[in-house]
């Protein structure tokens, strides 16, 4: 901005300002007089002056923080009338009228992922649910073998009474407690809990009403799941004693499969990256490491063998991410496909609840449980859930972005697994897409964000997060309220257009294989709604702990020397509700890397 401007708005603005806004503000207070005569509309800018007295050097700070710039005599006359015009429609939040927006309220407007005249799903006969046939397999007499079992074979021991849930429930909470002082994955440990529902699912098994291959499997929750009665904390210390009196859907759901929950496990607080009240989660593979977030403790939990399964949740990578850190599957469903009724609302329009497991198989086992629409949640529907296990995969087209391969993220795991693709018969396919500014699209994920944590930021309880550095969530909800709402309904048309760039690339291909951290893949995908899976498909070497925050040169992260070994995913996005052929296409995979078994060391 030239000094020649700022000496106007300084000198000549202000005068131009103090002898306007006494006249405006008694013309404004009469207004209620001047609507005599009959069918006069109510005038923009008549309504009586509120809030602070504002200038134009106002609006030049305030053009800073949403990057425009006005001509002086714009400057002057927003100035002139700000208080009558603006000010007024902060009432709901300012007063005197103040109105009180309830939690579980969403926006009126709700984002929907299906496109008009655009098929979800790939073209095929929908052929109900067929799990894995039954290996049988012997049980271990190694407590750590049994616990590190996928569900798919722990079902098939509980299902012919090899072992009772209660066994296996006690198995695993005392791993939990064993192995919890070194991650800091447990917020909450169920035990009464979790044994009276074993018991019963051995009660019920016994007298043969076996409900399916979730009864009698323990399970954690990531807590911003309300579970009756019992603890739900959001990871943040504002709601650490929060005990909610009804289950969410989800875990409503559970119950009703038989499943036995054994621990609320931790969240970054209120969903952000891996720090909570009791600390941070570490990973089970790096243990100087966090987990990553904001599915930490399902991450960490499930990676360790201390768990048979959890449920996570996704706004912006929070289930790809710490199961690519922690080497375990994560589905993202589709968007509205599993009702979010009873979760933590951090996004309305990207919140996403989905399983991580220890093998593909087992994601599929849980989302068939979880899946279906609920009247607490808007956004959610129907929709049909499609999977054979024993499904063929040989001429499925993946598509791959040839420039994204190349380049960091991508590892040379990312790159062999181009090549088992075709080794499993499908075909690969070059896509591509424009280069646009996709993380704009992250303007609705702060507003959202920002929205849904009001009270805690305006009552300053945001302040009492563990994590106050810039990039955590007390600094962003302060400053997503100074971004413009014209560019939040311009971010919200330029999702639309991403999910038509997204339509016309799934014309092309049935899945999409992308380094599972490439951050363009991630915004795009959260936005749109699809489907993503994530499965490990090799090791690579770290010398340097990674983490989820931007650097601190103050505290350094350790370096390791020799390089240590980690492992590392790749992630399939699918089609809009045809998580089917996303997971029986992983199951190829993950068949063909044959990596999956391995365990961190010392669990």
């Amino acid at each position: 901005m030239s000094k020649t401007r700022r000496e106007f708005i300084a000198y000549s603005s202000l005068s131009l300002l103090s002898a306007s806004l006494p006249l405006a503000s008694a013309q404004a207070a009469t207004a209620p007089n001047q609507q005599e005569t009959p069918g006069s509309p109510t005038a923009f800018g008549t309504s009586p002056p509120v809030g602070p007295e504002v200038t134009p050097a106002t609006f030049v700070e305030a053009e800073k923080l949403v990057q425009l710039e006005m001509k002086q005599a714009d400057l002057a006359q927003a100035a002139l009338n700000w208080r009558m015009q603006m000010a007024p429609l902060y009432e709901r939040r300012t007063g005197p009228r103040k109105l009180a927006l309830e939690p579980e309220l969403p926006p009126a407007t709700q984002w929907n992922p299906a496109l008009p005249n655009i098929a979800t799903g790939r073209a095929k006969d929908v052929k109900g649910f067929i799990r894995s046939e039954n290996p049988k397999i012997e049980l271990p007499s190694n407590d750590a073998d049994i616990a590190f079992a996928s569900v798919a074979q722990l079902s098939r021991w509980i299902e012919s009474r090899q072992i009772t849930s209660e066994r296996l429930t006690e198995i695993y909470l005392r791993r939990l407690q064993l192995f919890d002082p070194k991650l800091h994955c447990v917020i909450t440990l169920t035990r009464e809990h979790a044994l009276g529902q074993a018991r019963r699912a051995d009660a019920e098994i016994s007298a043969g009403h076996y409900r399916g291959p979730l009864h009698g499997i323990p399970w954690g929750a990531k807590d911003l799941l309300d579970t009756a009665h019992i603890l739900t904390t959001y990871g943040a210390e504002p709601f650490k004693d929060r005990v909610p009196n009804v289950d969410s859907a989800v875990v409503a759901r559970l119950n009703a499969a038989g499943a036995v929950l054994v621990a609320k496990l931790s969240l970054g607080a209120l969903a952000l990256n891996d720090i909570w009240f009791g600390g941070q989660t570490m990973n089970p593979w790096l243990p100087e490491e966090g987990s990553s977030g904001s599915s930490a403790g399902p991450g960490a939990a499930t990676a360790a063998g201390l768990v048979g399964f959890a449920i996570g949740s996704e706004t912006g990578g929070s289930i790809v991410s710490p199961s690519m850190r922690c080497g375990v599957t994560g589905l993202r469903p589709t968007y509205g496909r599993v009702a979010r009724t009873g979760a933590m609302t951090l996004c309305w329009s990207l919140d996403k609840l989905g399983p991580m497991a220890r093998s593909v198989e087992d994601t599929m086992l849980v989302l068939n449980a979880i899946s279906g629409p609920d009247a607490g949640d808007v956004a959610s529907v129907p929709s049909t859930l499609s999977f054979d296990a024993n499904a063929k995969v040989a001429g499925l087209r993946v598509g791959y972005f040839p420039k994204w391969i190349k380049e960091s993220p991508a590892t040379d795991v990312d790159r062999a697994a181009l090549e088992v693709v075709k080794k499993v018969g499908m075909e690969l396919v070059e896509v591509s897409i424009p280069d646009w500014p996709y993380d704009s699209l992250n303007v609705i994920l702060f507003a959202e964000g920002a929205a849904a944590f009001e009270d805690l930021t305006l009552s300053h309880k945001v302040d009492q997060l563990k994590a106050q550095v810039p990039d955590a969530w007390p600094n962003c909800f302060r400053q997503a309220r100074f971004l413009s709402a014209v560019d939040f309904v311009q971010a919200d048309r330029m999702r639309r257009k991403v999910a038509l760039e997204m339509a016309r690339v799934f014309s092309q291909v049935d899945l999409l294989l992308v380094p599972s951290l490439r951050d363009e893949m991630l915004v795009i995908t959260n936005n749109t709604g699809h489907p993503s899976l994530t499965l490990r498909a090799g090791f690579v070497r770290v010398g340097e702990a990674r983490s989820d925050w931007a650097p601190d040169p103050k505290h350094p992260l350790p370096k390791f020397s020799p390089p240590r070994r980690v492992p590392h995913g790749v992630t399939l996005i699918g089609r809009l509700f045809d998580e089917g052929t996303l997971v029986e296409a992983g199951l190829a995979l993950e068949r063909a890397f044959n990596v999956a078994g391995e365990r961190p060391p010392g669990f």
